[in-house]
């Protein structure tokens, strides 16, 4: 047979051909990008973030996230960026101390969203936040990221937007395992265990293929067991003015064990220090604790109050907040800290009130077993607008708070202040329950009250035999804080006025104090 030599031009084009199979095609160049994950999701609102890092070989100087949301969802808080808003695109710029990223390295930010709706669209410095990774070719774009439409013991159920192109089905992946397939843009995951965390992406796909991943949406299962709360009977010492006893004394004569120690203020920006002057360590405050520990009690720190330079306007966002009281926790090993939110500037403002819930979700998890208790003011039927939303967002943000106490006094409480007491205690139960889903008895265990003995500054009147009312009704009702303003004041004066030291009342020395020692 006759063997036909092939032109060496086609030859050529074979040999490359050859090549072009056997060299693997290029991964997608190293890029910017930036990743969304929520941590926490309460079906009318989440909080979440994006994580831009740098895979590129040289640094970037700024960074810019935008993206869409859907209509009726918009952002509210956010930290750590800039953000300008348009009729539902939101553009996340860089501060002057993060804009600036090395190459392999991440800076984070994160906002609080209203509504439901998730990101799309998104960019970072105008190329898409995936690093330009589109999927398979042919498949849809990635869905929106997933939101937990509702929970049970065993089961968490997802809804999230569709893409843009022909769509036939979504599988939703937890790690590299397939969950759920559905073309529904919704789906529950069964066969889960109570109380266990998930972390879940969906894909599109369609005859061409797969998309890329969705953003991640993580969630745990109901059926948690809601932690003992210890119970403190913690009358307030001050150690700034109010002629301070000595505390092993007041101790020795009480039988007493726990002080709520005030006030912690800022020294100077997010700096903590004991009336905004005095040093954590080395100082009066600092002396007092080593005297109640070595007399076999302990303490814990009042952050806050109605006046004063305070942390929570001063620290700019959740993190650095949460620095602060960690200063606080490590400079005396504790075991609780008490936040009293008061004021327009940390109370009735929104931002403020997010900025304090979200540090203290942060020191619990940096802090396993510490006890976190949240003090502000009420009405005699209990919490106003300002307390019932802090006692919803601690609830839809997850905080994680072990006691809401409220302060029944200077409240119009009267002639009654037993009664105006258990009213705004019942009050606050009510919130409790409504924003936890909780029952009475366990809405109880996680109440504290705050009181003022003797002469409030509206001349209410509570008697040692009235604090003895409250103080047997609280036990009775297992409530976990009973405390009152303050050891300072706990020294009769019968026709002294409202005073630093003395009740304004008559009474015997430490009275108010040994009545709360048999809480």
């Amino acid at each position: 047979m006759r063997r036909t030599l092939l032109p060496g031009f086609l030859l050529t084009a074979l040999c490359s051909l050859v090549l072009a199979l056997l060299v693997p095609a290029p991964a997608n160049a190293a890029a910017v990008t930036a990743t969304f994950a929520k941590s926490a999701d309460w079906g009318s609102g989440y909080e979440a973030g994006y994580t831009v890092k740098n895979d590129t070989g040289s640094a970037i100087s700024s960074w810019t996230v935008e993206f869409d949301l859907p209509s009726g969802s918009s952002v509210g808080t956010y930290w750590e960026a800039l953000l300008t808003q348009s009729a539902g695109h939101a553009t996340f710029t860089n501060r002057s101390y993060n804009g600036n990223v090395a190459p392999g390295a991440s800076v984070s930010f994160g906002f609080i969203v209203n509504g439901s709706g998730t990101p799309l669209n998104c960019t970072i410095n105008g190329a898409p936040c995936t690093g330009g990774d589109p999927g398979e070719p042919g498949a849809p774009s990635a869905p929106g990221a997933p939101t937990v439409t509702a929970r049970t013991d065993t089961s968490l159920t997802l809804s999230w937007s569709p893409p843009s192109g022909s769509v036939t089905g979504y599988r939703v992946y937890e790690g590299s395992t397939v969950r759920a397939t559905t073309s529904a843009t919704s789906t529950t995951v069964t066969g889960l265990a109570a109380c266990s965390n998930h972390t879940y992406t969906v894909k599109a796909y369609n005859s061409a293929g797969e998309s890329a991943a969705s953003a991640p949406v993580t969630a745990t299962t109901t059926g948690c067991t809601t932690p003992d709360v210890t119970r403190h009977a913690a009358p307030y010492l001050y150690m700034g003015w109010g002629d301070p006893p000595n505390p092993s004394t007041v101790m020795n004569s009480t039988g007493v064990k726990w002080f709520t120690m005030a006030f912690i203020l800022s020294g100077g920006g997010c700096t903590p220090a004991w009336d905004g002057n005095r040093p954590l360590q080395g100082g009066a405050d600092a002396q007092a604790i080593a005297q109640i520990r070595a007399a076999g009690g302990d303490v814990l720190p009042s952050i806050g109050g109605w006046s004063g330079n305070k942390l929570g306007p001063n620290c700019a966002t959740p993190e650095a907040l949460a620095g602060a009281y960690q200063q606080v926790i490590d400079a005396y090993d504790l075991k609780a800290i008490d936040v009293d939110i008061e004021n327009s500037d940390e109370f009735e403002n929104e931002a403020v009130q997010d900025r304090i819930l979200n540090a203290l979700k942060i020191v619990k998890r940096n802090n396993p077993g510490i006890q976190t208790i949240l003090t502000f003011g009420t009405g005699t039927g209990g919490p106003n607008y300002w307390g019932t939303r802090l006692i919803n967002r601690a609830a839809e943000l997850q905080a994680n708070v072990d006691i809401f106490t409220i302060m029944p006094f200077n409240f119009a409480g009267g002639s009654d202040m037993y009664g105006s007491t258990v009213s705004a205690s019942e009050g606050l139960k009510n919130a409790l329950k409504s924003a936890f889903g909780w029952s009475d008895a366990t809405a109880y265990s996680h109440m504290g009250i705050s009181g003022m003995n003797g002469l409030s500054d509206q001349r209410e009147v509570t008697t040692p035999a009235t604090w003895t009312q409250i103080r047997d009704w609280a036990d009775s009702r297992g409530l976990a804080r009973l405390a009152f303003w303050s050891v300072n004041r706990d020294r009769p004066c019968p026709t002294g006025g409202v005073a630093p030291n003395c009740s304004g009342i008559d009474q015997q020395n430490w009275e108010f104090t040994r009545i709360t020692a048999g809480f």
